[in-house]
């Protein structure tokens, strides 16, 4: 193994300019149950993005120097440790094992959910985000624990398009499975021309519901194409006590709205917020008709193992618009912010061509 790799630092909270092309930071060694990953992808994601600006965090505290080394609030579990390495979207190569590690075996392709799973009994829903709590996959090398990966060798899927996996794919089929969606259901998904909605939209469809997702006219055709029923402007009225479940990626004034369109009984799932945190609603509307509301982010290992079966039997089909040298991780975040893609952005390190 090298003694150095490339790769981005996250040098403090802020801009794209916190972000730092580095080529001398030392390879990780693993340790008893880890093992090395060499990254042949990276997928480029929202939450990448609120962790470099604090967004989880109500307020930003501790940052220390000028190139703000040290401690600061903003990441999924309060403070993180400057430098940082970023990026939850995952696909790589063991090439090291530590002591006590059998499987997967040098030479496997891997993945792994975003959100690692890490309750307790304080905690039943505690994680560590990949890139967050943990570094993450924006370098050559990332360092995991064994038991954290998935084997996806046999997958029928590219290099790039596992990377569009564990992200998109894994808050959809988490979304999902709380809102216990199931075949001949009414669905309707927000933001459904995003890399998450895109996914919910596909598996909903895959699992019999109906989908009617809302999204920009100009996206409407590729939404249709990943299974949508109909899709919806933003700005569409919404009929009363109709869909069995709403997965919102957007939240914002709106979700007073998605409330009321849920039938009695209903399931309003959330795992977004790109419209605005702060939201009204007439709770009349949700204890009167018993309307269940799922905060999701924690997904219990059963649920990313299901979609790992369906990568592996290729029943997921990811949407990859560009790829990017690593080295231009702010080009690819600032196109991703514009919105005008439908399908995945994926960071390539360094030698690695798509």
């Amino acid at each position: 193994m090298p003694a150095t790799m490339r790769g981005v630092h996250l040098t403090r909270h802020g801009g794209p300019e916190a972000l730092v092309w580095r080529e001398d930071i030392p390879v990780p060694r693993p340790g008893a149950g880890e093992v090395l990953v060499r990254v042949l992808a990276a997928g480029v994601n929202n939450t990448d993005i609120n962790t470099r600006e604090g967004w989880y965090a109500a307020e930003v505290t501790g940052a220390t120097g000028d190139t703000g080394e040290g401690v600061a609030a903003g990441g999924w579990s309060g403070a993180l440790r400057f430098p940082l390495i970023q990026g939850g979207d995952l696909c790589g190569e063991v090439v090291a094992q530590g002591a006590g590690v059998t499987a997967p075996t040098v030479g496997a392709r891997i993945t792994c959910p975003i959100n690692i799973p890490r309750p307790t009994d304080d905690n039943p829903v505690g994680f560590i985000a990949l890139g967050s709590e943990i570094d993450g996959a924006f370098a050559e090398y990332c360092l995991m624990r064994a038991g954290d990966l998935y084997d996806v060798t046999d997958a029928p899927l590219s290099d790039v398009e596992i990377a569009a996996v564990p992200c998109g794919f894994g808050t959809a089929m988490g979304l999902l499975d709380r809102a216990g969606v199931t075949a001949g259901q009414e669905v309707l998904i927000t933001g459904a021309s995003g890399n998450v909605g895109l996914a919910a939209v596909q598996l909903a469809s895959s699992m019999g519901a109906r989908v009617t997702g809302i999204a920009a006219p100009s996206k409407a055709a590729t939404v249709m194409e990943e299974g949508a029923a109909e899709v919806i402007a933003r700005d569409t009225p919404l009929p009363q006590d109709h869909y069995h479940a709403v997965i919102d990626l957007v939240g914002g004034p709106g979700v007073a709205a998605l409330i009321d369109a849920l039938r009695p009984g209903g399931h309003y799932a959330v795992a977004g917020a790109i419209a605005g945190p702060m939201i009204e609603a007439d709770l009349r509307r949700i204890y009167l008709r018993d309307i269940t509301l799922h905060g999701c982010t924690y997904q219990p290992p059963r649920v990313f193992a299901r979609l790992m079966d369906m990568v592996r039997a290729g029943e997921v089909r990811p949407r990859i618009s560009a790829t990017y040298p690593l080295r231009d991780i702010a080009r690819a975040q600032a196109d991703f912010q514009t919105k005008n893609h439908t399908g995945k952005l994926i960071l390539l390190p360094p030698e690695v061509t798509a």
